[in-house]
């Protein structure tokens, strides 16, 4: 009798040792239709923009520093007596709608731009890819009339470009990104630019430690008028993230720094040693509550 008593203790306890085994397994393992975070680690990739939106109510408050080239020798500290900046700020609307508004002193312009993602990038047999899209509007306030000796319309000072961000976190090292890109200008010069243009850019992130990231982007552009003198944009970058900043390094042959002057008024041939040193740093603040 004892035998039988302790055979069926063993069994009963052996079974709800299995299930209690189940059941942590089951909330460890992955969802087959969960979705991918963090492809990367903010909005800004090099010089351009990441599928990432900023959560619902948070702020992210973006500074962006670009020097001259290198090539300018010690009399400039190669570079580093040139410095052209842009303030931006974007807010989260919901988890995957965000409004920027920014200023840009290269070129003196101001820029206001919307984001949304699209589509989430799931694991398993889900959605293999995450797709925001991005539109920006831009207005800009040089040169002054008493600069140019003509009049100039405020019409002829804006700008469009409209984008589709791409992206696929291949593992939570490696992430690809692709940005097919349209250039609306109301005035350009007709012997060297189109009103309307397109590009297409490759970029993507490589994580080498939990805190640090490498990044690159290239936007190949199409049909460019044979007089045209500016170079396709190219950017390296290190990312760095330092609680609630990340701080990204950055090495590119465009001092530009809204998506129309770098897609297409890059003064640089990075392939000539035309580069540019300069820098992001993001900080973000939770301005609702979180549920």
């Amino acid at each position: 009798m004892r035998n039988k008593l302790a055979l069926c203790w063993l069994i009963a306890a052996t079974t709800a040792s299995g299930q209690d085994l189940l059941a942590e397994l089951e909330k460890q393992a992955p969802s087959e239709n969960e979705y991918v975070s963090a492809s990367f680690k903010g909005t800004r990739l090099v010089n351009g923009q990441t599928i990432e939106t900023k959560g619902k109510g948070e702020l992210e408050f973006i500074f962006a520093h670009r020097f001259g080239p290198l090539s300018s020798g010690a009399y400039e500290l190669y570079g580093l007596d040139q410095a052209y900046v842009r303030l931006g700020l974007e807010y989260g609307i919901t988890d995957r709608l965000g409004v920027g508004l920014g200023r840009n002193s290269e070129d003196k312009t101001m820029d206001a731009y919307l984001r949304y993602k699209l589509l989430r990038q799931q694991s398993g047999q889900g959605m293999p890819v995450s797709v925001t899209a991005f539109g920006i509007a831009g207005y800009k306030f040089s040169p002054r009339d008493e600069d140019a000796g003509y009049d100039i319309q405020s019409t002829d000072r804006l700008s469009y470009v409209g984008q589709l961000l791409i992206a696929r976190k291949f593992s939570p090292a490696l992430t690809l990104q692709l940005m097919p890109s349209f250039v609306h200008k109301n005035a350009v010069d007709p012997a060297i630019e189109k009103n309307n243009s397109a590009a297409l850019g490759f970029g993507g992130r490589l994580k080498v430690t939990r805190s640090v990231a490498l990044t690159t982007e290239y936007y190949y552009r199409f049909d460019v008028p044979s007089g045209n003198p500016y170079h396709n944009p190219v950017g390296f970058g290190i990312d760095i993230e330092t609680g609630g900043h990340v701080f990204q390094l950055v090495m590119t042959n465009s001092r530009g720094l809204t998506e129309r002057a770098f897609l297409t008024e890059t003064n640089g041939d990075f392939f000539a040693g035309d580069i540019s040193f300069g820098f992001n740093v993001t900080r973000t603040f939770q301005l609702s509550k979180q549920k």
